[in-house]
């Protein structure tokens, strides 16, 4: 598995692409390419712009393509409403509207794409490789919205709202249910570099996190005070979670080799009697959506006063609280553009 954003070899940056007006240009490729500063500044950073009274032009002059060669309702739609409302004029791409379709080659369209944008937002649910061919380009940041290794800007947007919601992430405990995905993995990624957080990882067996990844955050979480763990026993798992989270149990594109999958998966779902057995006092539920209600989750449960899955949605909060923190996804943007990010 890739965890680190290194362009990609070989590749000749042609000069007529590079455009010499352009920022410095940051990736975020997978939340390693984030320093834990950065991680916690960019939490921060979101949850002050939901509550400003009006939101920054950050990317004002900017322009941010959105290329989404995957289904998305939630994330898409951030990155093009989040990126206009901060300033930005935004371009979107979906599977069928750029010429690869017709044989281009990547590098050619990375070339083209370069001299014209700021900013890619990409969604391939595919080797983070191809997104390192667009990052080869000095002038243009390129942005991970789900690859098949990490969901890097779902894990940012789930560290805003646990920061919004408890006022605090430090030593704040995490239980997450469910395959380790690449939702699992961002997550892990991004608490080891909280000190005193800890997320366990149930899942079941054959499911786990990836093994490089669930070192990695491991041994980031020992040198930054946190704790990820993973078991395959969520029956043994004790009580005192702050949260307990879960996430859609069919991966986008990846099927199960095992026609009795769901046989595996059904203890891990998130039921009132689980969320009763590993609550504390102040327990919130959060999902990365979409759920599949009486599989991976119960609508009890999704629905109920405890959940933190639909805090962010709705006209009214738009209207009344500025944006929504799940907009703030495009928070990685705007670090991507910026010369200094102010850490």
């Amino acid at each position: 598995m890739t965890l680190h954003a290194e362009p990609a070899p070989g590749l000749r940056i042609p000069a007529a692409a590079l455009r010499p007006d352009a920022a410095r240009t940051r990736h975020v490729l997978s939340l390693l390419d984030l320093s834990p500063g950065e991680v916690l500044y960019l939490a921060r950073r979101a949850v002050r712009i939901k509550h400003a009274p009006t939101p920054p032009d950050t990317l004002r002059g900017r322009t941010v393509g959105v290329y989404f060669r995957k289904t998305s309702t939630r994330t898409r739609t951030s990155f093009v409403v989040g990126a206009g409302r901060l300033g930005a004029t935004v371009a979107t791409f979906g599977p069928a509207d750029l010429q690869t379709n017709t044989g281009e080659t990547t590098e050619d369209t990375a070339r083209t794409l370069a001299g014209y944008l700021d900013v890619l937002v990409m969604r391939t649910n595919e080797s983070v490789d191809e997104m390192k061919v667009f990052a080869a380009y000095p002038s243009l940041s390129v942005v991970n919205a789900l690859s098949s290794d990490e969901h890097p800007t779902q894990a940012l947007a789930d560290l805003a709202t646990l920061l919004e919601h408890f006022g605090r992430l430090e030593n704040l405990h995490v239980l997450y249910c469910g395959e380790g995905n690449k939702t699992a993995a961002a997550l892990a990624l991004a608490m080891s570099r909280v000190a005193g957080m800890r997320l366990v990882l149930a899942t079941p067996e054959g499911y786990g996190l990836d093994g490089d990844v669930l070192a990695t955050a491991q041994s980031l979480a020992a040198v930054h005070g946190a704790s990820i763990e993973q078991t395959h026993d969520l029956a043994g798992v004790d009580g005192g979670f702050d949260v307990v989270y879960t996430s859609r149990w069919q991966e986008m594109g990846v099927s199960k080799p095992d026609p009795e999958w769901r046989r595996d998966f059904a203890p891990f779902r998130v039921t009132e009697t689980l969320m009763e057995r590993v609550s504390g006092p102040g327990t919130v539920f959060m999902h990365d959506l979409p759920a599949v209600r009486g599989e991976d989750v119960d609508d009890a449960v999704l629905d109920g006063p405890r959940s933190l899955a639909w805090v962010h949605l709705g006209p009214d909060r738009l209207l009344d609280d500025g944006l929504p923190v799940l907009l703030l996804v495009v928070v990685p943007v705007a670090l991507a553009v910026a010369v200094d990010i102010g850490v």
